[in-house]
């Protein structure tokens, strides 16, 4: 079986276009012409996937960046990154600043490791990070939230608005709205925004699972953010937490929102403009 991350690069773009494949979730690999990262891969198995990580964690190989937006399991596989470490032995590695323990822990050497807080800029292989807040929660108890209480005062969960190959591409982790959202990531002029859209519901936050944004949702702020392109995420690999990417569809068409809704299948590689592309 070809490797999904060298069939990515076979077709990564010059500047003002930037090629992507979807791993289902919130993962996501990212290129252009000799730059590859990795936003939340979740490679490992585990009991109630609807299907199996299309790449090992050892075919990582030639990844310059691994961004995780936050602790859960299916942003930060901790059973994954060792060997996408190993394989990728120049990656930098990108997390909240509250949970850089739990990555050196897992077997990245702390010089690997970059923590990163909301207004700060970093720039890794060409690439740069600018961090804004996401509100989740590590458990019901603390949802819905940017777990500082948990965290000194820092801002536990995390979307990332990386510009690569004259692009900005905005993953916004797990995330509900919040007052001032629109206008933080706005501010940064994003291209594409990859949205979860799973919703929350109260039966599944009686069963401890922390909601997102709905369908709805994710096509208004969109449009509220100004980017070209929406691509719905985290709505398909776990059968108690699913959501519809046919759903934000027909709400972006019913109420009229100025954006595309992109839908890709997994593990084919695609390729996105920016607006002046």
């Amino acid at each position: 079986m070809t490797n999904p991350l060298e069939e990515l690069r076979r077709v990564a773009p010059s500047d003002g276009r930037v090629a992507l494949t979807w791993f289902g979730q919130a993962g996501f690999a990212l290129a252009t012409a000799g730059v590859t990262l990795l936003v939340d891969p979740f490679l490992s198995p585990w009991h109630g996937r609807r299907y199996e990580a299309s790449i090992t964690p050892a075919q990582a190989a030639g990844v310059d960046l691994v961004c995780c937006t936050h602790e859960h399991i299916d942003h930060f596989d901790a059973g994954s990154v060792p060997a996408i470490a190993a394989a990728s032995p120049q990656a930098v590695f990108v997390v909240p600043a509250p949970i850089v323990d739990m990555v050196t822990e897992a077997g990245i050497s702390p010089d690997r490791v970059l923590g990163v807080q909301p207004g700060e800029a970093h720039e890794v292989a060409g690439i740069t990070i600018r961090p804004v807040p996401a509100r989740h929660g590590v458990t019901m108890d603390d949802a819905y939230g940017f777990g500082q209480e948990l965290s000194g005062g820092a801002i536990r969960f995390l979307g990332y608005v990386l510009e690569i190959g004259g692009m900005r591409v905005y993953h916004a982790g797990d995330t509900i709205h919040y007052d001032g959202m629109q206008g933080t990531v706005r501010a940064l002029a994003p291209d594409v925004a990859l949205l979860p859209v799973n919703g929350r519901h109260a039966e599944r936050e009686a069963r401890g699972i922390v909601g997102n944004l709905n369908e709805r949702e994710a096509a208004w702020l969109a449009t509220e953010i100004g980017v070209a392109t929406l691509i719905p995420m985290h709505h398909d690999l776990f059968e108690g937490n699913l959501g519809s990417s046919a759903a934000v569809v027909e709400a972006a068409e019913q109420e009229h929102r100025v954006v595309g809704v992109l839908v890709p299948p997994r593990d084919v590689p695609f390729v996105v403009s920016g607006r002046m592309a």
